[in-house]
């Protein structure tokens, strides 16, 4: 899955064997093992700022969810909901 936020491209890839790996402008910035979902936090330059980002995945009821947070606030959130709306 792609996201691009500004001009960064955010990508999270799954392995078969439960590897998720997540992609800032093709440099991998988080990496974890999971069949039911993780969290990876990591942080993204934007000008001169470094922005926090969470990017949480699960399975939900009707399959996987995908949230994805900049400083807190929701930017794609498909699991119910616990943040800010931009």
């Amino acid at each position: 899955m792609t996201i691009w936020q500004g001009e960064n491209k955010i990508e999270i890839h799954n392995s078969i064997l439960g590897k998720e790996s997540v992609y800032v402008n093709d440099q991998e910035v988080s990496s974890k093992y999971s069949f039911w979902g993780t969290s990876h936090e990591f942080e993204v330059q934007e000008g001169n700022d470094w922005i926090e980002y969470e990017l949480t995945t699960g399975l939900g009821m009707y399959g996987i969810t995908i949230d994805l947070f900049r400083e807190g606030y929701a930017v794609i959130e498909s699991s119910g909901g616990r943040g800010k709306m931009c």
